[in-house]
């Protein structure tokens, strides 16, 4: 059967980039790190421009404190992916490793760790409290780590062919930071097909992208589920990489309404970002009333952000059944859902799933367009199984306290729920400090990419040399939450997982219970008033590195 739609557009972009792949195989080190400060500085140039379109896409008023969310998941996180691997490219082109200078860590069972936040003076200012580590796959040592840190760009006239990028719908970053992982990670040029959502946002990426257009290495189309189709099954494409749902990249792989077995339709090699179910395992402990509040709000904020529609967005808070506090909790969580900002839902289908949910679980409390289901079964329900992507958050009571639950909770995480992109846990400082080892090995034990203590999972994408994706080992048939990382900004291989911490308590208040931390309220919580004039003080501070932009950012956060 003949295609629907005009196949030139797609078959010139792929005979351009096929010539583009030999001008890339011949541009050095020291012009590619140039083009990455060209595509930074027209990032910060269009932001405004990035942030409006954003704003279409989601139905946002002008002044809403949610616009703060596209001007840190959108320009401000794409400046400093392009900021981060300017400075790898730097040492590969001095013949050093990106990580030499960085003093590497140990984490449970003797792996390796890098840092990766904070990285320099400012992240400490700026994300005080906060780090992020990129913990290396067991039996890889530092000096392996060192000398393989770099990937593809350690020999950049190994080029890899004609990359598509299928891009993502929901965050806005993902599909421009996608294109120069498969550049730079993978020495690919690149054929990006937007999703038809984020097509509002082409003039703002073709003008970023203006450099790499230019010289014949990054081609972005447009089109629906048909033409995606036709790219990534073209003869002169050797790679696919998507970001979306498990049934997407199962329907590309296997064919729609396939079983899985037999041989794969797609010929050629697929990496993915999917979504999944991920956890919140609230650890029990001797909460005041303001920790219950704030950390109800955290949790909301895990589900709510972006409207819910996030792959790594909570879905599950695993609560122990006998902490004393439990209804305490429950009841500021239900306050931080009903009172978070309402907004339109703009991604396709929401109204769909939550009206199943909600034919699913009848008794589940409903507040502007949101579900909050308690008392669910830990067995086989629906929402332990099925990412809504929407704002649907349940809630599981499992029994024990201390390292009994959390060693229930991980054993739930791993083997009840489906994918492993993302998982959190939040615990006081005593009890941190009582679990002792016990929390370490919890941590170890969670089978995700990233894993967040005291802080939300969707650091790890901010962070650019935070790795990104799922825990590795799923194959073509069991994608779960996908397979392969992006974002890892010094180019590691070998890479596990990331794992985040974070304060349990924003300042003043956690000086005062002996956490060191300047950090107030984080700007990506939903309740922070001045998540905008934050968000987009940052973006500014991205973009030009002024100094004196500084206590602008501090006293927006402070008010937040």
């Amino acid at each position: 059967m003949s295609p629907t739609f005009d196949t030139a557009v797609i078959d010139t972009a792929i005979t351009d980039l096929t010539e583009g792949e030999k001008t890339w195989a011949a541009t050095g080190l020291r012009r590619r790190r140039e083009l990455l400060d060209e595509l930074a500085a027209l990032a910060a140039r269009d932001a405004e421009a990035w942030v409006a379109a954003a704003r279409t896409i989601k139905k946002l008023d002008a002044d809403s404190p949610l616009l703060g969310e596209e001007w840190m998941s959108g320009p401000m996180t794409m400046i400093g992916g392009a900021r981060a691997l300017s400075e790898t490219l730097a040492a590969l082109e001095q013949g050093a490793s990106p990580i030499d200078g960085v003093e590497l860590g140990t984490a449970p069972g003797g792996r390796v760790s890098v840092p990766a936040l904070p990285h320099g003076i400012f992240d400490k200012l700026l994300l005080s409290g906060f780090t992020a580590d990129v913990w290396l796959r067991p039996g890889v040592d530092a000096a392996t780590a060192r000398r393989k840190a770099g990937l593809a760009q350690r020999n950049p006239a190994e080029t890899g062919g004609v990359g598509a990028v299928l891009g993502a719908g929901n965050i806005m970053s993902i599909a421009p930071l996608d294109t120069l992982y498969e550049l730079f990670a993978n020495n690919r040029v690149v054929a990006l097909k937007l999703n038809p959502i984020t097509d509002p946002l082409l003039p703002v990426f073709q003008a970023i992208f203006a450099p790499f257009i230019e010289l014949g290495v990054v081609r972005i189309l447009t089109g629906g589920a048909a033409e995606g189709g036709y790219l990534v099954n073209h003869p002169q494409v050797a790679h696919v990489h998507m970001t979306g749902g498990a049934p997407t990249h199962d329907a590309i792989v296997w064919g729609p309404g396939s079983d899985k077995t037999g041989e794969p339709v797609l010929d050629k090699p697929i990496t993915s970002e999917l979504g999944g179910v991920a956890p919140v395992i609230v650890v029990p402990g001797q909460w005041s009333a303001a920790d219950l509040k704030f950390q109800a709000e955290h949790v909301a904020t895990q589900r709510l952000h972006n409207g819910g529609y996030n792959c790594v967005a909570a879905q599950t808070v695993v609560l122990a059944a006998d902490w004393p506090l439990k209804e305490q909790f429950l009841t500021e969580l239900r306050a931080a859902i009903d009172n978070a900002p309402a907004r339109t839902a703009y991604y396709p289908g929401s109204d769909n799933r939550i009206a199943g949910a909600l034919e699913t679980y009848p008794d589940a409390a409903r507040a502007n367009g949101r579900l909050l289901v308690e008392n669910l079964p830990a067995g086989d329900t629906p929402l332990l199984v099925t990412e809504y992507f929407s704002p649907v958050l349940g809630v599981v009571e499992l029994p024990g306290t201390g390292a009994e639950f959390l060693d229930n909770a991980v054993d739930f995480a791993n083997n009840e729920l489906m994918g492993t992109l993302g998982a959190n846990i939040i615990a006081d400082p005593a009890t941190i400090t009582a679990l002792g080892d016990e929390l370490d090995t919890a941590i170890e034990n969670l089978r995700y990419g990233t894993v967040a203590l005291n802080a939300w999972t969707g650091l790890a994408f901010l962070t650019a040399r935070a790795s990104w994706g799922a825990y590795p080992g799923h194959t073509l048939d069991d994608v779960q939450s996908g397979i392969g990382i992006v974002h890892n900004a010094f180019l590691l291989d070998d890479v596990e997982r990331t794992v985040v911490r974070g304060p349990f308590r924003p300042a003043p208040r956690a000086l005062l219970g002996g956490e060191y931390t300047l950090s107030p309220k984080p700007p990506w919580f939903v309740s922070n008033k001045t998540a905008t004039t934050t968000g987009r003080r940052l973006t500014d501070f991205y973009g030009d590195g002024k100094v004196r932009r500084l206590p602008g950012i501090f006293l927006s956060a402070l008010r937040g």
